[in-house]
């Protein structure tokens, strides 16, 4: 088999490239998690799939707190639902990720990426 053969489903196996891992570890925490495990199979490991694992999980992470404090506090202070709108300044974010993965390029998410940055130890 080839390369371009080896990384698609044929039935017996699926085998996951860098690139394919980078893009799915911000899909969903399923997708992270999918991509994790299969981070673990390489035989040697990469540095690419460690690094947007990071920014994937965090990126996760910060979803989910932003999430619950603006649940808590736009029902309370309903002047505040402006507050909504940074959910889509986080797909926003979430979409320049995907494309940092899918140009196999080790940049941070803009803005908040650096926060994630060598803060997941058991990544490596």
């Amino acid at each position: 088999m080839d390369a371009v053969q080896r990384s698609t489903f044929d039935g017996k196996y699926f085998n996951m490239n860098s690139k394919t891992i980078s893009i799915l570890s911000y899909v969903t925490i399923i997708g992270w998690i999918i991509a994790y495990v299969k981070s673990k199979d390489l035989t040697v490991k990469n540095d690419l799939a460690n690094y947007h694992l990071e920014q994937g999980l965090g990126f996760f992470l910060l979803t989910v707190v932003v999430n619950i404090i603006l649940s808590v506090l736009i029902p309370i202070l309903p002047v505040l639902s402006f507050l909504n709108y940074i959910g889509l300044i986080l797909l926003v974010l979430w979409v320049f990720g995907i494309i940092n993965a899918a140009n196999e390029q080790k940049k941070p998410i803009p803005v908040i990426g650096k926060m994630f940055e060598n803060k997941f130890g058991f990544l490596a």
